[in-house]
């Protein structure tokens, strides 16, 4: 159960993260406040993971998914940069994200 919360953690990162480039700074109240939410829900969501999970192993999965999740979204929609070397890294992320996992001993 731990991962499934440090999983939905991260994707409440990667809304978190993507809501930022909405809120103008935090002067539009509408994309401010799911964003906000965002920001407390996953938080607390990898306070909860961290129960049972060891934190370097939590924190560097929720990071990384996280990471990798704003990239690929900023690459779709927001026209971000997308080469070789770019794709190229954010592969690698996920597989170190992949092995913390594997090699959590959980």
């Amino acid at each position: 159960m731990a991962w499934l919360t440090l999983f939905v953690a991260a994707l409440l990162e990667i809304t978190w993260a993507i809501g930022l480039k909405y809120t103008d700074g935090f002067t539009k109240l509408l994309p401010t406040v799911p964003t906000v939410a965002a920001m407390v829900g996953s938080l607390l969501l990898l306070s909860q993971a961290t129960k049972t999970l060891p934190i370097g192993t939590a924190y560097g999965v929720w990071v990384g998914i996280g990471a990798a999740g704003a990239a690929v979204l900023g690459i779709v929609l927001f026209d971000e940069p997308h080469s070789a070397a770019r794709i190229f890294f954010l592969v690698l992320l996920l597989a170190s994200v992949v092995g913390l996992k594997v090699t959590s001993g959980h």
